[in-house]
């Protein structure tokens, strides 16, 4: 497929995905009212459907492994990060909602702003260090004992696809101070959707769900370790053509 028909195809996805933001982030003023569980699933249908146009208009379908491995009570959700697809994807697919971490910045984004500020998500100021981090601890508990999850990128930000970036142990510190357990998640959302890129490639990106990881007699760091190592060697089963080209 020539790149300028790719270009094509990422510009009708990029107008269609703006006007929808734009529609519905004007929907979620009116969805503000309703219980939190009604309000959540609704704002989360502009994930369906933009991650239904990225099928359809740029050609990227995706298929999960291991969905069976969610458990059925709280979980800290510890997911490779390459791109914005997983942040679309992931919040209208796990069985539980999700509460996001993430800078409080985002929440002042004209129309993108409004949606995520009505769901319940742990804004913090990175500024802040440890009073940012204590904050998350607090927030965190609540939302657990609510019945949402916390999904959290270990390595910060988006990582280009074969490359690892720096574990960061927030995560796992919140798992081990909550004593919940840890769903580590692999994929290779970067080859279809990479980072900084316009362009948006055709292809199948695999989801891979690893079975909980129980915090119990671990610190912080060794509970990351394992994460680290299961998200990493799982990357080597979902694009083994990344990692092979790289070990020559």
């Amino acid at each position: 497929m020539s790149r300028f028909f790719l270009f094509l195809r990422s510009l009708l996805f990029f107008l269609l995905m703006t006007i929808l933001t734009v529609i519905w982030s004007m929907a979620c003023i009116l969805f503000a009212p309703f219980p939190y569980a009604r309000r959540y699933y609704l704002t989360a249908r502009w994930n369906v459907i933009v991650i239904w146009m990225a099928q359809v208009i740029c050609g990227i379908r995706y298929q999960v492994k291991g969905f069976e491995n969610f458990p059925d009570g709280p979980a800290v959700v510890l997911s490779k990060h390459q791109s914005a697809w997983e942040t679309i994807f992931l919040l209208p697919m796990t069985p539980r909602p999700l509460v996001f971490v993430f800078k409080k910045s985002l929440t002042y984004i004209p129309f993108f702003g409004w949606g995520i500020a009505l769901l319940r998500m742990i804004p913090i100021d990175r500024s802040k260090g440890r009073d940012a981090f204590a904050q998350v601890v607090v927030q965190g508990r609540k939302r657990l004992a609510d019945g949402q999850w916390i999904i959290m990128f270990p390595e910060g930000t988006r990582i280009p696809v074969g490359q690892t970036g720096k574990y960061k142990n927030g995560g796992s510190r919140l798992a081990v101070e909550t004593n919940t357990p840890v769903v580590p998640i692999a994929h290779n959302a970067g080859e279809c959707w990479p980072k900084n890129s316009f362009i948006k490639k055709p292809g199948l990106i695999t989801v891979s769900i690893g079975k909980p990881i129980y915090p119990e007699n671990m610190d912080s760091s060794e509970l990351m370790a394992k994460v680290e190592n299961w998200i990493e060697s799982e990357m080597r089963v979902i694009s083994p053509h990344v990692y092979s080209k790289q070990s020559k």
